[in-house]
C-alpha cells in the first residue's frame, strides 16, 4: 500500500511539473525540495518591474496549505500572502515562496525612473513666466520645488514665474528621481529721461522710464524739501535748491537731477510818490509766473495788501518789498503832504 502511494504521488508531481512547463513557457524552471516529493512551481523566476507597478505571481505547489511569500527587501518590493508583488523603489531583491517541504524564489529587479526635462536652463525677465514640462518612465506625478522662491517660483503644473533677478534651481522629481533646471532672472534694462531738468517752485514735470522689466518702478527723492515725485514720475518743484530723483527697477537704478531755480524779479518802477489817503497798485513780475508776497518796511507810512496795492497813510519814506521763493526786491515809496 505504501509502495501504491508512493507511486500515485509521482505520477501527480509529474503531471504538475507538465502543466508548469505550460504555464512558465519559455521561462526556466527552478524547483527547491525541502524534503519528501514537496514541490513549488512560480510563474516567473525572474521579472524587471518599474516603480508603483504590481505582479501577481502565480503558483503550482503540493501539499494542502497555500505556501507563504517573503521578500528579502521590503523596502525595494514587498508581496502580500497572495502573492501580489509591489515595487517601490530602484534596487533588487528575492521572492521566495515557501511551504513545508519546499520553497522557490523569483528575482525582483526595479529599474531606476527615469526623468526627463524640456529644458536644462532658462533665462527670464522679472515677471516673465515660462512652463517647463517633465516626462518619466513611469508616469508618475512631478513633485516640482524652486531652491529660491524670491527668485523664481514654480506651480505644481511646472509653471516657472520669475520675481527678482538672480540664480535658482528648478526641481522636478518623479519616485525619487531628479532632474534640475537653471532658471536665471536678468537684471532689467532701465532707461530716465532726462537725466537732468530744471524748474521753478510749483512747476511740474513728468519723468519717463522704460525697462525690460514688468516690475511697477519705485520712484524716490533725496530733498523733499526741495522736490516732491509720485508714484507715476511726476516731479512737483517745492523751493530753491538741488534735488536727485531716483526710480528702482528690480534693484536697478537711474537718476535725475532737479535743480529748482531762484525766479527773478522785476519792478516796473523803482519809486513812486504818493499823498496822504492815496493808493497805487505795484506791478513786480516774476520770471517763474508765480504770484510774489509783498511786505513793506514802515507801517506807518505804507501798507500793502497781498495782490500789491499801496496805501499811502502818512508823510515819510518806505520800502515795499516782493518776494518769491528766496529771491526778495525791493521799490522805494515816498509819502508827502499835498502843498
Amino acid at each position: 500500500m505504501k509502495s501504491g502511494k508512493k507511486v500515485i504521488r509521482m505520477a501527480l508531481a509529474i503531471l504538475c511539473m507538465v502543466s508548469m512547463l505550460f504555464i512558465s513557457e519559455y521561462q526556466k524552471v527552478e524547483v527547491y525540495a525541502a524534503s519528501g516529493y514537496g514541490f513549488i512551481f512560480l510563474s516567473a523566476y525572474e521579472k524587471t518591474m518599474k516603480i508603483g507597478d504590481t505582479y501577481c505571481l502565480s503558483v503550482v505547489a503540493s501539499g494542502s496549505k497555500k505556501p507563504t511569500f517573503t521578500s528579502s527587501d521590503s523596502k525595494v518590493v514587498s508581496v502580500n500572502t497572495y502573492g501580489k508583488i509591489t515595487a517601490k523603489k530602484a534596487g533588487s531583491a528575492t521572492i521566495t515562496a515557501k511551504s513545508k517541504n519546499a520553497e522557490a524564489s523569483c528575482k525582483i529587479t526595479v529599474t531606476k525612473t527615469k526623468v526627463t526635462l524640456n529644458q536644462t536652463s532658462l533665462t527670464l525677465e522679472n515677471g516673465e513666466s515660462a512652463v517647463l514640462t517633465a516626462a518619466s518612465s513611469t508616469g508618475h506625478k512631478v513633485t516640482w520645488k524652486s531652491a529660491k522662491t524670491s527668485i523664481a517660483s514654480v506651480s505644481e503644473n511646472g509653471k516657472v514665474t520669475a520675481k527678482k533677478p538672480g540664480t535658482t534651481t528648478v526641481t522636478a522629481k518623479v519616485d525619487g528621481t531628479s532632474v534640475n533646471c537653471k532658471v536665471t532672472v536678468k537684471s532689467p534694462t532701465v532707461r530716465l529721461m532726462p537725466s537732468k531738468i530744471s524748474l521753478y517752485r510749483r512747476e511740474k514735470y513728468k519723468l519717463k522710464v522704460s525697462s525690460t522689466s514688468k516690475t511697477t518702478p519705485v520712484w524716490k527723492t533725496n530733498k523733499k524739501s526741495v522736490a516732491t515725485v509720485d508714484e507715476t514720475g511726476k516731479v512737483t518743484a517745492v523751493k530753491h535748491g538741488t534735488a536727485v530723483i531716483t526710480v528702482t527697477v528690480d534693484g536697478v537704478s537711474k537718476n535725475c537731477e532737479v535743480t529748482v531755480r531762484s525766479p527773478k524779479i522785476t519792478f516796473e518802477q523803482t519809486t513812486i510818490t504818493l499823498h496822504p489817503g492815496e493808493r497805487a497798485r505795484v506791478n513786480a513780475t516774476v520770471s517763474s509766473g508765480n504770484q510774489p508776497a509783498y511786505s513793506c518796511s514802515n507801517s506807518n507810512v505804507v501798507s500793502v495788501d497781498a495782490n500789491g496795492v499801496i496805501t499811502a497813510k502818512a508823510a515819510g519814506r518806505s520800502y515795499v518789498y516782493a518776494s518769491e521763493d528766496g529771491t526778495k526786491e525791493r521799490m522805494t515809496v515816498y509819502v508827502k503832504e499835498k502843498e
